[in-house]
């Protein structure tokens, strides 16, 4: 998974130009025996919905010429998006994974109250800003899955549901699966499967820990990420049942990457990519080609099945 947002590794101005320089990323990755997934544009989508408490923040995510300017800010991550979908489409990727930004989380606690309308119109200027984008996904063969995380106002599944009314349904507003976010908010990832898997095209396999106590909760004091109840961990080393949602995709269908992602707080990144590559290929699952059961089968017989429920001789 190829961040779009550092021209270090990736010069995206350059993809959504040159075919050439596409196939040089191309080539370069093949030749190191690694395929590209999808492009990231997490940084960029966060700028498309910035509320304005989060100013001074996230203009450390803009070129210097669009810091402290927040119309010439989102502008420019829109822009960035759309030559995001046409260097997917140059790569010949047919998914993305991004944010959604946020407008409305600084209201999450509803204290003090929020007026009526607040969260809404919210969700509105949100699908307003998304929805060009998405139709230029769409024209380019590329959908966003988008990483339902906290910070973001698309953080569970009721939000999503919400912004994907606002965006008309888009076929295109798909979801970056990442348990780790829920583990963290307490809720129930395997039941989320059942419910969007039909919408999940891009998967982080991330792990993490939630050990509350006396002194913290879900929201872990401000503290330092070692020392929250909540905290994100290498493959493994956490409290996600990973092999409960290999399941839950190998049943839905999923057929797309697991992605590795790291963001541990006690090991580090080279012995969670040492671990986590072969921790993900023991999770993979082939599905049967055949019933366990097949070989008591036989074909569709009408009279046994009448004689077998009694019915033979029954006049219809």
């Amino acid at each position: 998974q190829m961040p779009s947002f550092d021209g270090r590794l990736f010069d995206l101005d350059l993809a959504a130009e040159s075919d050439s320089y596409c196939d040089e990323v191309k080539g370069i990755c093949a030749d190191s025996g690694v395929e590209i997934t999808e492009l990231s544009t997490h940084l960029q989508g966060q700028l498309v919905a910035v509320n304005p408490a989060y100013d001074i923040a996230f203009d450390a995510f803009a070129p210097d010429h669009c810091k402290n300017n927040p119309a010439k800010r989102q502008a420019w991550a829109v822009d960035q998006m759309k030559k995001a979908a046409i260097a997917s489409q140059k790569l010949g990727l047919s998914t993305s994974v991004s944010f959604t930004g946020s407008l409305a989380f600084p209201y999450l606690y509803p204290w003090p109250q929020r007026p009526d309308g607040l969260i809404e119109e919210a969700f509105e200027e949100l699908g307003r800003r998304w929805r060009p984008i998405l139709d230029h996904y769409k024209d380019r063969g590329v959908s966003i899955g988008f990483e339902i995380h906290p910070g973001e106002d698309v953080f569970d599944g009721a939000t999503y549901e919400m912004f994907v009314s606002a965006t008309g349904n888009h076929d295109c507003a798909l979801i970056n699966y990442d348990p780790s976010h829920f583990l963290l908010q307490q809720m129930d990832y395997l039941a989320f499967i059942d419910l969007y898997h039909d919408r999940i095209n891009a998967f982080h396999v991330k792990d993490a820990e939630f050990n509350p106590d006396g002194r913290q909760g879900v929201y872990s004091g401000y503290q330092s990420w070692v020392n929250r109840a909540g905290r994100f961990r290498s493959l493994g080393d956490g409290q996600v049942d990973f092999a409960g949602i290999f399941s839950k995709l190998t049943q839905y269908g999923y057929d797309s990457w697991a992605v590795l992602e790291w963001e541990c707080c006690i090991k580090s990144a080279e012995q969670g990519a040492a671990e986590g590559a072969p921790f993900i290929e023991s999770h993979l699952i082939e599905p049967p080609k055949s019933a366990f059961d097949d070989f008591a089968g036989g074909d569709r017989d009408e009279a046994a099945i009448s004689a077998m429920l009694g019915l033979s001789g029954r006049k219809p």
